[in-house]
Formats: structure tokens, sequence, C-alpha cells
């Protein structure tokens, strides 16, 4: 019997993209270089996609949009307002070369006071399908 055992310390939550959007740039540009989509997040990492692969060991700012709640319930007390962390990335899958890649990163802090807190809120509130 093969029984996968979960590693991670914290709870990643499926994204409905392509509706959430992240801006990616190496911590030495000034400003954002790659787009894309977030596949999944947890309060310490997540895995997108971008056109172009970036180097694994980088260090990375991002910006993620989360999606803007549909269901005519959902209270949201700033809709549209990026969440902002600082990361290291991980691993690029280099199968998907050409074409837009997939990439992991672990996040490091959260660039702005609130963010972490409004990223939580939105994951736990039942929004989001947890990931395997």
């Amino acid at each position: 019997m093969n029984l996968a055992v979960n590693r991670r310390r914290y709870e990643r939550f499926q994204m409905p993209t392509p509706y959430c959007t992240v801006r990616v740039r190496p911590l030495w540009s000034p400003s954002f270089t790659h787009e894309g989509h977030v596949y999944d997040i947890s309060e310490n990492g997540i895995r997108f996609e971008c056109d172009d692969p970036i180097e694994p060991g980088t260090q990375i700012a991002v910006e993620i949009m989360l999606p803007t709640p549909t269901h005519p319930d959902a209270v949201d007390e700033n809709p549209g307002r990026a969440v902002y962390a600082f990361a290291n990335l991980i691993w690029v899958n280099e199968e998907d070369l050409p074409g837009p890649v997939r990439m992991a990163a672990a996040i490091s802090r959260f660039a702005r006071t609130g963010d972490r807190e409004r990223l939580m809120r939105r994951l736990i509130a039942g929004r989001y399908a947890r990931a395997a």
C-alpha cells in the first residue's frame, strides 16, 4: 500500500486559472518582468506559470491579484487589491519548454502590512478548493 505523506505545513488552495493573475520580478529589477496565472497558493508558497522561465534560486517579488468574489453574499473589504510578497523561486518545470512554464516559489515574507491577513481571509472563506 502506497500512502502519500503530505509534508506541507500550510494547506494549499487551487485558484481558478486564468482568473488569478500574478506578476513577477527578480528583486534586482525595478519593474515586473513576467506575467502569468496562479495554479495554487498557500500561506508560504505559490505555484504559477509565466511565458518565460526564471532561474531557480532567484529572489523574486510577486503581485497576486486574487479573483473578485462572484457570489452575491461574498464579503470582500478590498476587492481588486493585490497581495504583494517576496519569495525564493524553488523549481521550474523544464518539460514545459517551449511554452508557458510552471514554476513554484516559497514565500519568505509579505511586502505590506495586511497582505498576509488579506490572503488568508480569502483562502479560508471557503471560496477555493483545497489542492492535493
